[in-house]
């Protein structure tokens, strides 16, 4: 599906337009080795997203295929919403965005605020989806999916070619797993130079799920992080490279996934949101337990969360 060429590639056409996100070193001792903390939540709209939507833009302005009076189309109230509106934006385009009726209202106003049209309607995500996708066969609009189409999956791995050229080398990268394409574009970034263990939530297991089966699956979702990771099964490209590459997937609770979350600010003034927690969760729960010197990294991938709840 994706290669570490594809992330090359991205990392290529998105050079400049996104920022180098900081890494930090965890308090020497707390862990069996080396940590280290990606702080991708400082991203352009608080999420490792607005790289996969830069390059899934660029890419298809470079085919001809984007419209500049028609732009892009995304059905999202969250952050692969205010990523895609983000884009466009800075590529001159305009972004119509599909929302549930239920979408927060704060997040609606952000969607307004970067110059999206916002069209709410349906009770749930699917019907913004069929909406979203509708729009663009009638219109020509560049449909970019929230997480499985392979510009988008690349443009996210360019945070795992990113942290090992910050790092030199790591053994081990811990990432949140939801619809599976931060996780796909890490594991071709890094493949055949580390591991990568992807953290879920107990309560939306997309990947261990799938790993079960044998293939994808719907999973039922619920929990603190469903917000950010609540797909309903993983996505094609997310199962197929980490069969390829070989991801392990541990699960941690949301019990879990908040202390993670406390500790991070507790100790470390970082504020992410829940599904961002849940990498580090692995860690702090014991659900992964590194190897005596083993370098690990853990990817925080967002900060769309409310500090009032730390």
């Amino acid at each position: 599906m994706i290669t570490r060429a594809d992330v090359d590639q991205a990392a290529a056409r998105i050079k400049g337009l996104t920022r180098l996100t900081p890494v930090l070193e965890a308090d020497p001792g707390a862990f069996p080795g080396p940590v280290w903390f990606k702080c991708e939540f400082m991203q352009h709209t608080g999420t490792f997203k607005a790289r996969g939507a830069l390059n899934r833009i660029l890419a298809s302005k470079e085919r001809g295929e984007l419209h500049p009076d028609v732009g892009v189309v995304v059905a999202s109230g969250g952050n692969a919403g205010l990523a895609n509106a983000y884009a466009a934006a800075q590529l001159g385009v305009p972004a119509t965005v599909f929302v549930p009726e239920a979408a927060p209202a704060v997040k609606v106003r952000k969607l307004k605020a970067i110059g999206a049209t916002v069209i709410q309607g349906g009770a749930e995500y699917a019907v913004a989806y069929e909406a979203a996708v509708a729009h663009a066969a009638q219109t020509g609009a560049v449909y970019c999916h929230a997480y499985d189409q392979p510009e988008i999956a690349a443009g996210a791995g360019t945070v795992g070619s990113e942290l090992l050229d910050q790092l030199g080398s790591v053994d081990t990268v811990l990432v949140a797993v939801g619809g599976g394409g931060l996780m796909a574009g890490i594991a071709a970034a890094v493949e055949g130079r580390a591991k990568v263990v992807a953290v879920e939530p107990e309560t939306a297991p997309t990947l261990h799920a799938a790993l079960a089966a044998g293939h994808p699956v719907d999973v039922a979702v619920s929990g603190v992080a469903a917000d950010s990771l609540g797909a309903r099964r993983i996505g094609g490209i997310g199962f197929v490279v980490a069969v390829r590459t070989g991801v392990e997937s541990v699960l941690v609770s949301d019990a879990d996934i908040v202390a993670a979350r406390s500790r991070l600010w507790d100790e470390y003034r970082l504020v992410v949101e829940h599904g961002a927690a849940a990498a580090f969760a692995a860690l702090h729960a014991g659900a992964y337990v590194p190897a005596a010197g083993e370098r690990v990294a853990v990817i925080l991938c967002g900060a769309n969360t409310d500090p009032a709840t730390l």
